[in-house]
């Protein structure tokens, strides 16, 4: 073993520190360092990748990736280059399938027919899709539509009619109904035909990752959204993320004015039980793929056909989890990944056939 990790990075974002570093990257290479271990930020750009590709090669053990997609324009070439990198037997941590397989908004549509998500959610990946089926599911109650890309809220769009009482008992909206439409980015409001937004929705499913998320609204998000941070296979921190008291506030994040309470699992124990023993059912829904280092299962209090509380599932993040506010899981993040290599490295030595 070489006893080294590169951590990958991206210039720029409203997520780093004025040393140009995310703020919580350097916890992890000091944890590691004070272990024996050596480690370093790369920051990746596409016109590099040779280059990087070939020195992590040389020099690295693993790779953890952490790289919001809102900061590259395209990913393709950086799944790219960790594909080939994993395929060379450096470490992904996480392997670029699995940020995919985790991180996308169809996860929710990919879990229906469990306890974690309701049955009525769909997914558009076509703008014939998004077309004939958005103004039916629309006439059954209020929506939130999420685009596949982009961060901090943008492109979420809870969606009400204007004018509920005048479409009550119509099976579909029609294109000239008025929609109100709140973004999750800064709850700012728009007004516009259900045939103009259904044309503004359709840059959100161009490209080879386009694809809007459609869920029911739930009214209860005003009590907060609940964020389980996940190291692998354990919980390690739930984040309660409460709206702005403001009328038309829906959005959890900071950006947004939402307030952040940070909790000891213990003090969630039901959600994140659920959440623990749901993970043989999430691994073999998404894709049969080893966790993530550290992902996140954001959670919105519902209520079931008996008036008890219920958790729903609103989305898994996997990309680029956060844990700036607790800094000190830098140790726990350290071990983890001197484990996972360890273990990998033995396995390797006793049966090189069968390098995994």
């Amino acid at each position: 073993m070489k006893k080294h990790v590169v951590i990958f990075e991206a210039r720029g974002g409203s997520d780093k520190s004025k040393y140009g570093y995310r703020r919580d990257t350097y916890p992890i290479v000091e944890s590691l360092k004070a272990r024996g271990w050596t480690a370093e930020v790369i920051f990746y750009s596409d016109e590099n990748r040779g280059e990087i590709y070939r020195y992590t090669i040389d020099k690295a053990d693993a790779y953890v990736s952490r790289i919001n997609p809102g900061n590259l324009k395209d990913e393709t070439g950086y799944f790219q280059m960790l594909r080939e990198l994993v395929h060379q037997g450096v470490k992904g941590l996480p392997h670029p399938d699995v940020m995919i397989n985790y991180g996308a908004k169809n996860v929710v549509e990919r879990l229906k027919g469990t306890a974690l998500v309701p049955e009525d959610v769909y997914c558009y990946y076509e703008y014939d899709e998004l077309k004939h089926q958005f103004p039916q599911t629309l006439a059954r109650g209020e929506r939130v539509l999420k685009q596949n890309r982009g961060s901090t809220g943008e492109g979420i769009w809870r969606v009400q009619l204007k004018e509920p009482k005048k479409y009550k008992d119509v099976a579909e909206i029609p294109e000239d109904a008025v929609l109100r439409l709140t973004e999750a980015r800064d709850n700012h409001v728009e007004e516009k035909t259900m045939g103009e937004f259904i044309e503004f929705c359709y840059q959100y499913l161009e490209g080879d990752s386009g694809l809007i998320l459609d869920m029911p609204f739930l009214p209860r998000i005003k009590e907060g959204e609940i964020r389980v941070l996940m190291l692998r296979d354990k919980a390690v921190s739930v984040v309660h993320k409460k709206p702005d008291d403001s009328a038309d506030a829906f959005s959890a994040t900071l950006f947004s004015g939402a307030t952040y309470r940070y909790d000891k699992p213990e003090q969630w124990q039901e959600m994140v039980d659920e959440v623990e023993a749901s993970i043989p059912m999430l691994q073999a829904r998404l894709g049969g793929y080893a966790l993530p280092l550290l992902w996140t299962a954001d959670f919105i209090l519902d209520t079931d056909d008996q008036g008890n509380d219920v958790y729903v599932l609103g989305e898994i993040n996997s990309s680029c989890v956060g844990f700036s506010t607790n800094l000190e899981l830098s140790e726990n993040i350290a071990d983890e990944i001197m484990n996972l290599i360890e273990a990998e490295s033995v396995i390797n030595s006793r049966f090189p056939a069968f390098r995994i």
